[in-house]
């Protein structure tokens, strides 16, 4: 779920209050947390991903089961480039909690640092748990086009596609994949589809395509 920063702001003014002013007392350790979880969860939606993870930090040594927080400190060092960070806090949460989001945003790490197998291992855990997730099943159609397997990729967006059909990055995906399967017409098939939905495809890949196809649209 997106946020907004004015939304972001308010939360971080809201969470600051709530510490300050003592409001944890009936149960310090688990209302401490709570607050710093989502201070964390503000700073993070700003963009000021330290702060974030600081926050994430305070909730975890007040209380070290708290999984979410592993998982949302973990998504504040992806978003610094910080793969390796990320992965081990995905997976203490994991050794926690068998919780869907962290396998995939473990997954998410693993493919950024070039560890497709790994990747696809998580999102298929992630799917065994929650077999609705049409983002899962494009993160793990991604990653098996990074290893070649197009039928797979063009298999994981029709299934993306198949749950929310106006979810434009699986069009643009499966599009790459017909094209590497040499399915020109398929392919301009799915372009249409995703512009249509607002995402623009590489000059070089639309180039690339006419030239193949023989077609300028």
């Amino acid at each position: 779920m997106k946020r907004t920063c004015a939304f972001s702001h308010w939360l971080v003014v809201f969470v600051m209050l709530l510490l300050g002013a003592g409001c944890a007392a009936a149960h310090p350790d688990l209302r401490d947390a709570e607050a710093y979880y989502y201070r964390g969860l503000a700073y993070d939606g700003t963009g000021r991903y330290d702060e974030a993870i600081s926050n994430y930090t305070r909730a975890l040594e007040t209380d070290p089961r708290y999984f979410k927080a592993y998982n949302n400190r973990g998504v504040s060092y992806q978003k610094k480039g910080q793969h390796d960070q990320a992965i081990s806090d995905y997976t203490k949460a994991l050794e926690i909690a068998r919780f869907a989001e962290a396998y995939n945003n473990r997954g998410v790490s693993y493919q950024k640092k070039g560890q497709y197998d790994q990747a696809i291992s998580d999102y298929t855990r992630e799917l065994e748990i929650n077999p609705m997730d049409y983002v899962a099943y494009n993160n793990r159609g991604i990653a098996y086009a990074s290893k070649g397997q197009y039928d797979e990729t063009i298999s994981d967006s029709t299934k993306a596609l198949e749950i929310n059909p106006k979810y434009a990055r699986a069009y643009h995906n499966r599009a790459n994949a017909y094209y590497h399967r040499k399915e020109y017409k398929k392919a301009w098939d799915d372009v249409y589809q995703a512009e249509s939905l607002g995402v623009k495809f590489r000059p070089e890949f639309l180039k690339g395509l006419r030239e193949v196809s023989g077609r300028e649209k």
